[in-house]
């Protein structure tokens, strides 16, 4: 067949192959594969309240705001209701 010559060509291929594979996805990664703009800026995210008067602030900010909620489905509720009746 081949000889040793053959034989040394596929070990390295096999070797080299590998290895190249990885340097080539295991250099450079945020430049060559980056989304610039993917993530949102810290700016822009919500902040995930730690203290105790900014945790109360919130709690009492979903409260108003799940009240109120329930306030605008009551009142539909009660028009829909007054609606059926007409016809």
């Amino acid at each position: 067949m081949g000889g040793s010559t053959l034989e040394i060509f596929k070990f390295g291929m096999y070797i080299m192959f590998p290895i190249g594979w990885m340097y080539y996805f295991g250099t450079n990664l945020e430049n060559r594969f980056a989304v610039p703009d993917f993530w949102p800026a810290p700016e822009t995210t919500h902040k995930i309240p730690f203290e105790r008067e900014e945790l109360k602030a919130e709690l009492e900010r979903l409260r108003t705001r799940r009240l109120e909620a329930r306030a605008r489905r009551l009142q539909e509720e009660q028009g829909q209701g007054r609606g059926e009746g007409d016809g």
